[in-house]
Parts: C-alpha cells; sequence; structure tokens
C-alpha cells in the first residue's frame, strides 16, 4: 500500500471549512479544475463522496461532519510543528533541566545558579547528578540536559561545547602543615606524601609529568575520585592535594592553598550538550544561565 499523500489533509480542510469548491480554490490559490481534481482524489482516497451537490451548493456527508474537526486539528498542529519556535518567555517555562557536574563545580556554582534561575524562571527546577566519568551516553540518551567539564581527546566529537572559564592547579594542604609555611620549592612539594585525584582510576597525572621534567617524583599515598573528598582527608592528614583554584573555591575554606613551585597548564572547563538540543529555546536559555554565572 502506498504512502498516502499528506498534502490531502490541508485540501480536505479547506473543502470542509469552505463547503465550496471555487471557494476552496480561492483560498489555495488553484484553478477550479484543479480542486475538482483533489476533491475526487480525496473521495477514492477516503471511500466517501465527502461533498455532495444540493441544489446549487454541496453539503457535507456524515462521514465528512466526523472528520471536519478532526482534520482541521491535525492541520493546525502541522503548522505549529512547521513554524519557527515562538520567543521564549523563561517567567511561563515549566520544566526541569538535569546537569551532570563534578562536586566541585556544585559547590561552587550552583547556590548562584539556582538563585538566577529561581529570579527569572520560578517554574524551572535543576537537578544535578555526580559526574563519575566522561561517558556521553547520558547526554546522547537524554538523561541529562547539560554536563561540565574538560574537553580532551576522550570527548565524543559529536557533542557540542562552550568554555566557560579557565582554571589553573594550586597546591592545599591543611593549616599549620610543613608547607603551609616557608618557601616552597619543587623538592619540597615532591617530598611530601600525596593524594592524586583521578576519576578514571589512574596512577598519574599532570602533575606527575610536570614533575618528572625536573627529575623529580612524588609518593602517591592513595587516590580518589572526587575533589570533596580529597580535601576532607586533607583536613585531617599531613597529605597534599593538587586541585583547580576556581573549581574548589568553597571546598578549600579553611585549608592553606599555594601556587606550585613549577609551570603547570591551564584547564578549559567547558560546558557540553548534545546536537539535538542546541537550537531548542529552553536549553539555550539554560546555557546563557550556567555562562553569565561562571564568568
Amino acid at each position: 500500500m502506498s504512502a498516502p499523500d499528506l498534502n490531502l489533509l490541508i485540501t480536505l480542510d479547506v473543502l470542509l471549512r469552505e463547503g465550496s469548491v471555487a471557494r476552496a480554490a480561492k483560498c489555495l490559490r488553484l484553478s477550479p479544475s484543479a480542486m475538482s481534481r483533489a476533491l475526487a482524489r480525496l473521495r477514492e482516497t477516503t471511500g466517501d463522496p465527502l461533498l455532495v451537490r444540493a441544489g446549487r451548493g454541496l453539503v457535507p456527508t456524515p462521514r465528512a461532519l466526523e472528520l471536519r474537526e478532526r482534520v482541521s486539528h491535525l492541520v493546525q498542529e502541522a503548522e505549529a510543528v512547521l513554524r519557527p519556535a515562538e520567543v521564549l518567555d523563561p517567567g511561563r517555562l515549566q520544566r526541569t533541566f538535569t546537569l551532570r557536574n563534578t562536586d566541585g563545580f556544585v559547590e561552587t556554582f550552583a547556590a548562584a545558579l539556582l538563585a538566577r534561575i529561581g529570579e527569572e524562571a520560578p517554574g524551572v527546577r535543576l537537578r544535578f547528578v555526580q559526574k563519575a566519568d566522561k561517558d556521553s551516553t547520558p547526554l546522547r540518551e537524554g538523561r541529562v540536559d547539560l554536563e561540565t567539564g574538560v574537553v580532551d581527546d576522550s570527548t565524543d566529537p559529536t557533542l557540542h561545547s562552550r568554555i566557560l572559564f579557565q582554571d589553573q592547579w594550586i597546591g592545599v594542604v591543611r593549616e599549620g602543615h610543613p608547607l603551609s609555611a616557608g618557601k616552597i620549592t619543587s623538592k619540597r612539594f615532591a617530598g611530601g606524601e600525596h593524594i592524586l585525584i583521578s576519576r578514571r582510576g589512574r596512577s598519574s597525572g599532570p602533575v606527575d609529568e610536570a614533575l618528572l621534567a625536573l627529575g623529580l617524583t612524588r609518593d602517591i599515598v592513595t587516590s580518589f575520585g572526587g575533589f570533596s573528598a580529597a580535601l576532607t582527608l586533607v583536613r585531617e592528614s599531613d597529605l597534599i592535594a593538587t586541585v583547580p583554584q576556581r573549581h574548589t573555591s568553597k571546598l578549600r575554606t579553611g585549608l592553606h592553598s599555594f601556587t606550585l613551585p613549577f609551570e603547570m597548564p591551564d584547564i578549559s572547563v567547558s560546558m557540553l550538550w548534545h546536537p539535538r538540543m542546541d537550537t531548542d529555546p529552553a536549553h539555550r536559555w539554560l546555557r546563557e544561565c550556567v555562562r553569565q554565572v561562571c564568568a
């Protein structure tokens, strides 16, 4: 069975509304003969005469009366689908967005973001979920609307991204730690006991590469997958953690932070989303809110 010509729905809608071949032809800018041929096709397709002559005019059949409201609704829905999206009014938006972030991002930016969203769009809710890895499946499947993190070679190239801010690595120890006083050299830093923070469970990281270039190695006592747990341990021990400065600003309250005594590349923190959400007005508004809060 061949697929039906959906253009006939528009023709049928106008015919049932006007009740006249001549008026329907004028509405659709067709000749009366072309409209008569379209009516013949509609009769063949539906198996019903639809409009029958009564005196000088045409009257709808019971089947036509049954179809009139349904066809009108279908045409209106189709037109709405094909129209450009209306200008978004955040104040009327009712939606829940899921954001996937590290604990450091939530600690640093969630409060300001929630305040911004609450002021502009009281009907919007944000759901934060923990980012334990760089797997992009939740974004592809629509379980996550927006994600923040570092774009690298392992990032899904089909995702869209935009840089939010630059961050830099710093060292962190408890107050009273030997490194909290005096000049910190590369040797003093490497000579302490360290926490490695790696969501992928690696045994070394960028800090080790930088130290190796200086002919140094450090003693990694333990490792964690997130900043919050690592900094909690720093408070209760003589361990040293190396973390992004801005990403952990609130997590480091009450701790001693210091500039690393060697060069480390800056970190570009970005937001990432699936291409299907790129032109969605509500999603674009959310991205702009996140960008401004992080700026």
